[in-house]
């Protein structure tokens, strides 16, 4: 904008070259290299920027490789869409697998993030209502969470085969202690249920169709202090890591399963919501600090 203006004589008339005379195919070739919110904004310019903003050799670059075969997970089927639509239609969170797994792109980058519902998990007495309960819910990016009354054997476990572009992927459960609820506008938690998450560690882990393995325990119900949720971690959604897996794009789809158990029947535990698993490229994780969640 700044070399635009340069041009402009004092009576207002160009006297020289400006962005308007930038051949488009030039400007495409610079989109390439540029994240899709900066193309978006760099669309507004003029009308070369516009056409080269649409440019679907721009938003192909931007895409993941294998972004047909995500488009075929998806119950309808979307045909005739420029490359710029088809990355505006994943970069919002698609359902598929009944509503129970959501797909997205990370909007600046463009890779590949999947949500797993606790719908879509296995758990461990879930149609016992004397354990656990379905709780309607808007924290949830699937409306629902299943909470945990009290039980003595916990666990749950869950499996996913899907087409993850060459990639290296974090695996983390969100959980919260603690049920909550909405009382005159404001939100309140009630811990009368929650006990046992202290005593002994939840383990968690995972493997992959070629062999790869993780594992992490953490207490759930610990008193040290910790820098994000102060001195314990109840009435918080909280992010439990499991572990890493690297996809480097020789199969067409990665099976992982993934569990987490606190199996000791020494004593019952109770007073947990689990909303999710999810599957997020690792060093997004790490960047945004576990805000990806909702």
């Amino acid at each position: 904008m700044g070399a635009s203006l340069s041009n402009l004589g004092s009576n207002g008339s160009t006297i020289g070259p400006s962005l308007g005379d930038i051949p488009e195919n030039c400007v495409a070739r610079v989109f390439l290299h540029l994240t899709p919110p900066e193309i978006c904004n760099l669309a507004r310019l003029n009308r070369a920027f516009r056409g080269a903003a649409s440019a679907d050799s721009v938003w192909e670059s931007k895409l993941p490789s294998n972004y047909q075969r995500l488009l075929r997970l998806m119950p309808q089927r979307f045909q005739n869409l420029s490359k710029k639509d088809i990355y505006a239609l994943l970069s919002k969170p698609l359902p598929f697998d009944d509503g129970n797994k959501q797909l997205w792109l990370d909007r600046v980058t463009g890779r590949v993030c999947l949500s797993i519902s606790a719908k879509g998990l296995l758990i461990t007495g879930i149609d016992d209502r004397r354990y656990w309960t379905w709780v309607p819910t808007e924290e949830s990016r699937f409306n629902v969470v299943a909470y945990l009354q009290q039980i003595w054997w916990f666990e749950v476990d869950g499996e996913v085969d899907f087409p993850f572009p060459a990639d290296s992927y974090t695996l983390s459960f969100r959980l919260h202690l603690g049920r909550f609820s909405k009382r005159l506008g404001r939100r309140v938690c009630n811990y009368e249920q929650t006990h046992g998450w202290d005593i002994k560690p939840v383990i968690f882990q995972l493997s992959t169709s070629d062999g790869q393995q993780a594992s992490s325990e953490c207490c759930l119900d610990e008193t040290e202090h910790d820098d994000t949720y102060g001195n314990h971690k109840r009435g918080y959604w909280v992010d439990y890591k499991v572990g890493e897996f690297i996809v480097s794009g020789s199969e067409p789809t990665t099976k992982v399963r993934f569990s987490m158990k606190q199996i000791d029947c020494t004593h019952s535990k109770g007073g947990l919501c689990v909303d999710s698993v999810f599957i997020i490229p690792s060093d997004l994780r790490d960047r945004k600090g576990g805000g990806f969640l909702k």
